[in-house]
């Protein structure tokens, strides 16, 4: 009998496992015979690297090899542009931090540390480009010496209509300046794994990594291998958000391996993992939007420009999804938008939860609340007139697909907070008391929404593979799926074994997922763009209905067969094909599928102090279809806390490209003191039609909408409009004080208490 599974709040299938600590992660493994490896790193953000003394180091007691780019076959990689290099060579530049120089390899991780500090490099100090505005300008120094006198790595830009016109008709105009922080992704377990050469002859790596195909890609390339002479095993990941998408130790676990012919293990430090890894990036954003007196969005003029760091990493889609995202959920009949992305001498940006669709909330969800104030309109009521309905234009000319939840999301989380809708006009709640004189409470909205899956023309696909085995009365007794999606945390091995029991109609517990190895089971592309369980789910949706089929048909002609296969690729094109940006207009069909979330956030604010206490916040998310209700109320928490830091907390600080940010210590991260004491999580169900069971994606659009509805309570609470990120309570009784935004950015607000 068939039994549902999808829509039910199941346990993980790898819950037992890490709760008893029998989950083994990759600074769990060793192997006979193992060595050490310790990286060398730049001194300098900007330097010639003259010459490379290794002499000291290699007559070290315990020393096995300093590997240096002279070991290196292809001194190339990159997850986008093979624009880095593996290790510096002699007369090349060191372009941030991070740079590496070599590795030492030893008997003893001791010997190792010890050995690293003798390696003598020679520098010759260049100047540091820090600033990315800097960076732009005519005659500012390179940071890659060979692109054709500019540090701008991409530009984009969109548009649409007649935007003199559409300020022409506006009846208010608002502007802001908006500045989003570098962010460290804080994962549990640091960088860590294990390399060495199989029975096989195969190179092997032991790591934890977001999309080990691609990986096996790059390392190939490098090592001048083929693909099928690598293999990548991912163990239990220890957290992920976007920091394992590129590579920063598979590849050097290859080359110490491949050089060595010895298992070699490597484990940064927090230090390292800190100091020498990607971040999230920072974004300057400039906007100017009108608006009719009845609340219509006429027009908008945005300027973006993120800091790409020192190499490409992904920033060209990063800024790709940003540019597209930069006027918010809305109908916007005119627009001018320019995204740029821009080499500097910083820490390398790259994937992180949101992946560009997470810093421009912070300005257009203000933007909104600027202009509900100019108007003296509800905010929520200003939303509503103005937010996507199936088949609305984007400012990229795409009509968007069906399954538009943004609207529902809305009316829910306000309803729920306590807005009251009479006669087409909204009302806002009554906040309560706060708890002291000297407090004054706030409550804020903020609508968002992202792509699910890759975009822009790419061919995002996913290959799964399903083997039934039978029992003598010819019934499934298990199900083994073999798809290489990385399970960093989200949960997605449950989810897809979830659509796999539902599609054969057998108990979660008779679906067993393949562990990941590159040699054992298909691509599925990356832990990202939260698009396993929409592109992966559909993959194994089709796999599992044809190996039933097959099943169905076997019994039928009473075959006897105890064992049967099936295997789909799932291309997302298929479902909605995808277009790139035309390159004047910037018009396109961009993603293939979208989440929609609103979170309403109520805040107290300490006059005396400038502290944000944030008391309860209200998370509803559109996902098409919940296919563990129970793991989306998860994400929602998890998504929430990370909003919560970047609003108020989290900033990783570089001065000149030397990082000050060094540890856990100098990073404030929210604790369990910090968060809010009560989430209310709102799970929204309007069905893509081409998900599997309707389904969508939600892993990154629980951070989204987090930041800007503190922010604008904020603001509600004292008036202070923060465009600078963090506001830490230091900005916040600035802004307080002198009633206006730090930094002097149009942050002029109303006199708390007053009645808005």
């Amino acid at each position: 009998m068939k039994t549902q599974i999808v829509g039910r709040s199941l346990p993980r299938v790898d819950a037992w496992d890490k709760v008893t600590g029998q989950a083994r992660y990759p600074g769990d493994f060793s192997m006979p015979g193992m060595l050490h490896g310790k990286v060398v790193w730049s001194e300098y953000p900007h330097a010639r690297v003259r010459r490379i003394d290794t002499s000291k180091a290699e007559a070290h007691p315990g020393v096995v090899k300093v590997i240096t780019y002279k070991d290196v076959p292809v001194n190339e990689y990159g997850i986008n542009i093979y624009d880095q290099p593996v290790l510096v060579a002699e007369g090349d530049k060191v372009r941030w931090v991070g740079d590496r120089i070599a590795i030492v390899v030893a008997e003893t991780e001791r010997a190792a540390e010890e050995a690293r500090r003798l390696v003598k490099v020679d520098y010759e100090p260049l100047p540091v480009v820090s600033d990315p505005r800097e960076a732009m300008k005519p005659g500012s120094p390179l940071v890659h010496d060979e692109r054709s006198n500019t540090n701008i790595l991409h530009h984009i830009k969109i548009r649409k209509g007649d935007v003199e016109a559409g300020f022409a008709q506006a009846d208010v105009i608002v502007e802001g300046y908006y500045i989003t922080p570098y962010v460290e992704h804080a994962y549990l377990q640091p960088e860590a794994g294990l390399g060495y050469i199989d029975e096989q002859g195969r190179v092997t790596i032991v790591s934890a990594g977001q999309w080990p195909h691609d990986d096996i890609h790059q390392i190939a390339h490098l090592l001048n291998l083929p693909e099928d002479r690598i293999h990548e095993i991912v163990p239990a990941v220890g957290g992920a958000f976007g920091g394992r998408e590129d590579m920063y130790i598979q590849h050097l676990l290859a080359l110490c391996a491949y050089v060595v012919r010895r298992p070699v293990k490597i484990v940064f430090s927090r230090e390292e993992s800190i100091t020498r890894t990607g971040k999230r990036h920072p974004f300057y954003l400039r906007h100017r939007w009108g608006a009719t007196s009845d609340g219509k969005l006429m027009a908008v003029e945005i300027e973006g420009i993120s800091d790409a760091g020192a190499y490409a990493s992904t920033s060209i889609p990063v800024l790709a999804n940003a540019t597209s995202f930069f006027a918010g959920p809305y109908v916007v009949p005119n627009a001018r938008i320019d995204g740029y992305t821009v080499y500097t001498n910083n820490a390398v940006t790259m994937a992180m939860r949101g992946f560009g669709a997470t810093q421009p909330p912070v300005a257009y969800e203000q933007q909104m609340d600027k202009l509900a104030e100019a108007l003296g309109m509800d905010p929520v009521e200003l939303r509503l007139k103005n937010l996507f309905d199936e088949g609305s234009v984007a400012v990229t000319g795409n009509a968007m697909p069906p399954g538009v939840g943004i609207k529902e999301t809305l009316r829910q989380a306000a309803l729920a907070a306590g807005w009251r809708e009479e006669n087409g006009r909204w009302r806002r709640p009554d906040l309560g008391q706060p708890a002291a004189l000297h407090k004054r409470r706030g409550i804020g909205v903020a609508c968002a929404y992202k792509n699910v899956g890759y975009s822009f023309g790419f061919d995002d696909k996913t290959t799964a593979r399903v083997e039934l085995s039978l029992e003598e009365s010819g019934a499934i007794g298990r199900a083994r799926v073999r798809v290489g999606a990385s399970d960093v945390g989200e949960g997605v091995h449950t989810a897809l074994a979830q659509i796999a029991a539902e599609a054969l109609g057998v108990p979660l517990e008779r679906v067993e997922m393949a562990p990941l190895d590159t040699a054992e089971v298909p691509d599925a592309g990356s832990s990202s763009a939260s698009r396993h369980v929409y592109i992966s789910g559909n993959a194994v949706l089709r796999a599992c209905q044809e190996a039933k089929t097959r099943w169905e048909r076997a019994l039928r002609e009473e075959s006897g067969e105890t064992h049967i296969e099936a295997e789909y690729t799932f291309h997302g094109r298929n479902a909605r094909p995808t277009t790139s940006y035309d390159p004047q207009t910037g018009q396109c069909e961009p993603h293939i599928s979208y989440g929609y979330a609103t979170q309403i956030a109520l805040v107290e604010v300490d006059t005396e102090t400038g502290e944000v206490d944030v008391l309860k916040v209200w998370a509803a998310h559109d996902v098409g279809r919940a296919v563990n209700p129970e793991m989306v109320m998860g994400q929602i928490g998890g998504g929430v806390h990370m909003g919560l830091g970047y609003a108020l907390m989290e900033e990783f600080i570089q001065q000149e490209g030397l990082v000050r940010t060094r540890k856990f210590a100098e990073y404030q991260i929210p604790t369990v003191l910090d968060m809010p004491p009560e989430i209310v999580p709102i799970i929204v169900e309007v069905p893509d039609p081409t998900g599997p069971y309707g389904a969508k994606g939600l892993g990154e659009m629980t951070t989204l909408p987090t930041a800007p509805a503190i922010l604008n309570a904020i603001y509600d609470a004292v008036g202070v409009r923060l465009e600078w990120l963090p506001a830490t309570a230091e900005r916040v009784l600035s802004g307080f004080r002198s009633r206006r935004g730090f930094g002097n950015l149009n942050g002029a607000g109303h006199q708390p208490g007053e009645k808005r």
